[in-house]
């Protein structure tokens, strides 16, 4: 399987870059570093050059540069002809992706093929993958990408398609890693805005002397070096913006957040001078709003705000019957990523995942599964593939091994006569012993060793597999 990496190296012979006032800022094909024909082009004859002057046969309602940098899609077009500022006929086949920063187009890069000269079919494959790659990695989040069988889910989901639509600010709470951003995208792209219109930012990422600025702008003269600047707010006018972590916000900007909220109103940092924007606000937070009330982490009144357009997504462990749809749903996925075909997971391993809370949710589980598929050497993932940590979670409480074992007789040691003494072997040596006891005693049956033992079975056959006991 060959990653995008090896796509762009086998598929591309130039990059050009250019800003969203289409300045070229960077052009491979006439650095002499790249492009051997190129020494005797000059770097000020085509950088910080408008691109339409550098390629002056271009329409420019036609150009790939232009419908990326407006629209924010990656376009993808074959068999291009132009003519350079030098004159030179060039024929490409051109893939433009959008540079985008903070939900904000900045730019596009072109990734170029040349074909004046014959072409080959294995190049044209190639390029036709890194064209799928590439419009893969970007498509767009919807609420076909939220998958559940859980009935409270889908009725948030129902709620959401119609909050999309309707200017109310929405805020989607639960615990981290249950999907909050995923339902946020979705009502994004459910919208109909162009992301040149949407803004996503993490308040946790905000440092607490910065929010106002960043959130509302600032006026030349408010403080040491501070110039007239836009903020999120100014920016997302007419648009959607995303804040994330909404907890992390000081109480204090919150109260300037309500106004807006309100009424639309704010003004920049250092300014008297009222702004008024349209901007619907969606915002997510990992805590309980009842609970960020009382520790007074959450002003009341901006949860009132909220209150007519929540939306709750319940942990994982509230979620059985997407536990196993998630786990086959992320199986698969893994195998893409490292080029691997395993087809399942052994039965005792599906027990010990149904045990487990799944603190980090659906997040979790994601990057247990990769884990698992990463390091796995077979084609059925078993308790050996599992974290450790994993099954600490899983036993704890089941302290009647731990009573056990320190109840049975153990060998002892004389320290003086012992050149080469290792705890962590002695102890394992120890809880070897012990277990194929037994399981000697239980004739082999390893249910019936693991009740003797106190612990559960998958925990026993992992222990198993870790000792090199083999029954």
């Amino acid at each position: 399987m060959l990653s995008c990496k090896d796509l762009v190296m086998n598929s591309v012979d130039y990059i050009c870059i250019m800003d969203r006032n289409f300045n070229i800022v960077f052009n491979a094909r006439y650095e002499s570093q790249v492009n051997m024909a190129a020494q005797m082009v000059k770097r000020s004859e085509y950088i910080n050059k408008n691109y339409f002057e550098a390629y002056p046969d271009i329409d420019m309602e036609k150009s790939s540069f232009v419908h990326c940098i407006r629209t924010g899609e990656i376009v993808v077009r074959k068999n291009e002809s132009i003519r350079d500022f030098k004159g030179q006929m060039l024929r490409t086949d051109n893939i433009t992706i959008p540079i985008i920063r903070k939900g904000i187009i900045m730019g596009a890069v072109e990734l170029a093929r040349d074909v004046t000269t014959a072409d080959s079919e294995p190049a044209k494959d190639n390029f036709d993958k890194l064209a799928d790659a590439l419009r893969q990695s970007r498509g767009e989040i919807t609420f076909d990408s939220i998958l559940t069988q859980n009935p409270e889910v889908q009725k948030a989901i129902e709620y959401a398609k119609i909050l999309a639509t309707l200017p109310n600010p929405t805020l989607i709470y639960g615990e981290t890693g249950t999907g909050k951003e995923l339902f946020a995208q979705a009502m994004i792209t459910a919208s109909g805005l162009p992301r040149s219109k949407v803004i996503s930012e993490n308040c946790a990422a905000i440092p607490e002397n910065l929010f106002e600025s960043i959130l509302f702008g600032t006026t030349k003269g408010a403080y040491t070096g501070s110039e007239n600047k836009k903020g999120l707010f100014e920016e997302a006018d007419g648009g959607i913006l995303f804040l994330d972590e909404l907890n992390a916000m000081p109480f204090a900007v919150q109260g300037k957040l309500l106004r807006v909220l309100q009424d639309g109103t704010f003004r920049r940092l250092g300014s008297n001078v009222e702004k008024k924007v349209n901007v619907k606000i969606i915002a997510a937070m990992n805590i309980d709003p009842d609970e960020a009330i009382e520790k007074n982490i959450i002003r009341r009144d901006l949860f009132y705000r909220f209150s007519s357009s929540m939306i709750f997504i319940p942990r994982l462990s509230d979620r059985p019957e997407d536990l196993e749809l998630y786990m086959e749903y992320f199986l698969k996925k893994s195998n893409e990523v490292y080029g691997k075909d395993i087809k399942g997971y052994d039965e005792e391993l599906r027990q010990l995942l149904r045990n487990y809370k799944w603190e980090g949710n659906v997040r979790e589980l994601k990057h247990l599964v990769e884990s698992m598929v990463a390091i796995s050497r077979s084609d059925i993932l078993t308790v050996k593939d599992v974290p450790e940590y994993v099954y600490h979670r899983v036993t704890k409480g089941h302290s009647d091994y731990e009573k056990e074992t320190m109840a049975l007789p153990y060998k002892t040691y004389d320290f003086g006569k012992m050149k080469d003494f290792s705890l962590s072997k002695a102890l394992e040596d120890s809880e070897r012993e012990i277990i194929s006891e037994a399981l000697k005693f239980a004739g082999g049956n390893k249910t019936k060793a693991s009740q003797l033992l106190g612990i559960p079975r998958p925990t026993l056959l992992y222990k198993m597999e870790k000792l090199g006991i083999v029954k």
